[in-house]
């Protein structure tokens, strides 16, 4: 009987062997084909819903201090005029917007600056601060050959907070700029970018010239004229003026009247509402004729009385003994650096007091 079962139990023995390592077998490939979980995966925790403390780079801290300091001083500039509308002898008249954009508060006494092209042909201006409070607004001054005017606001003097102004000439190429203004009416907004270029010159609307230019990156747009130009720590290096655009839009470019020009402008606007050029007293010839004459520098074409031209004996040109149109002075030189144009004449008269 014994002898008969051995075949049986052998059988059975060597079925569960296999079947145990055929086991072993899957167990130890499901291992290998599944990859191991991190600890914090497989036992998941609460996640930690504490916010992070802010961290600011340098330059976002400058940005920061910049905009608080100088924001509460720039207002948005709205242009209206009025209109005459009607048939007949049926006239109405209106009250309708013809421009915006921006300024910023001079000083305690009320005065704002902005952009002559801001304020032009207003019948009425408006000024707005950026808590919402209006102010009607006269017009002091223009200075249209430099797009530079001053407003006049009544005010209580302890919510105008006059923006600081920095010398100009000590700008470098590269440095940190920022302008804060009212681009395409969305109040008080800030835009940073560097100091591209100086000593840049554009034509204002009356066809003269404005010297030493600012040109910087910093996106300028629609609504950003007459607000403020402003080194890192807030302190005034221009005035927003103009584009250089093919679309009208901000395309990289743009361009502010340097503080130290705005610096002699507009103390003589609030004096006596224009400004007085430093000249000589002369008229002078065309470029082009005095090019064709193959002579260098510009030559004096009039001298008016009783003017520093006149008492330093220029002359102009004149009549030679037998009738012969001659030329009178040439002037080659301003205080010992040489002139070539009469925009070159120009430009180093420009800085000087009359």
């Amino acid at each position: 009987m014994n002898t008969a079962r051995s075949p049986f139990l052998t059988l059975t023995l060597i079925a569960m062997v296999l079947f145990l390592v055929f086991q072993l077998r899957e167990a130890r490939q499901a291992r290998v084909a599944q990859p191991t979980l991190p600890a914090a995966a497989a036992r998941p925790q609460a996640a930690d819903t504490r916010a992070e403390p802010s961290v600011r780079t340098p330059r976002e801290t400058e940005a920061t201090v910049v905009y608080k300091r100088v924001s509460p001083s720039v207002v948005a500039v709205a242009n209206n005029a009025l209109v005459r509308r009607g048939l007949f002898f049926d006239f109405q008249i209106y009250e309708v917007p013809q421009g915006a954009g921006s300024g910023f508060v001079w000083d305690k006494k009320g005065h704002i600056v902005s952009n002559y092209h801001v304020v032009h042909q207003a019948s009425t201006l408006t000024v707005t601060f950026p808590d919402g409070t209006q102010y009607d607004a006269k017009l002091v001054g223009i200075a249209p050959d430099y797009d530079l005017a001053v407003l006049k606001i009544d005010a209580p003097p302890d919510r105008l907070v006059p923006v600081a102004v920095a010398a100009s000439r000590d700008l470098e190429v590269g440095q940190q700029v920022y302008a804060i203004g009212n681009p395409f009416g969305l109040d008080t907004t800030l835009s940073s970018g560097i100091v591209s270029a100086l000593g840049r010159t554009i034509t204002s609307m009356t066809d003269r010239k404005i010297h030493d230019v600012i040109q910087t990156d910093t996106a300028i747009n629609p609504g950003n004229s007459g607000g403020p130009l402003l080194a890192c720590c807030g302190r005034l290096i221009g005035v927003n003026t103009a584009i250089l655009s093919p679309s009208g839009a901000y395309a990289g470019i743009g361009f502010a009247v340097p503080s130290d020009t705005v610096s002699r402008v507009v103390p003589q606007l609030i004096e006596k509402g224009r400004v007085t050029r430093a000249g000589l007293g002369v008229q002078l010839l065309p470029d082009h004729v005095t090019e064709r004459a193959g002579l260098d520098g510009v030559a004096v074409y009039a001298v008016f009385e009783q003017t520093p031209a006149a008492r330093a004996g220029l002359t102009g040109l004149g009549l030679n003994r037998f009738g012969e149109l001659v030329f009178g002075d040439i002037i080659v030189a301003v205080d010992g650096r040489a002139v070539a144009t009469i925009e070159d004449v120009q430009a180093m008269l420009d800085p000087r007091q009359p």
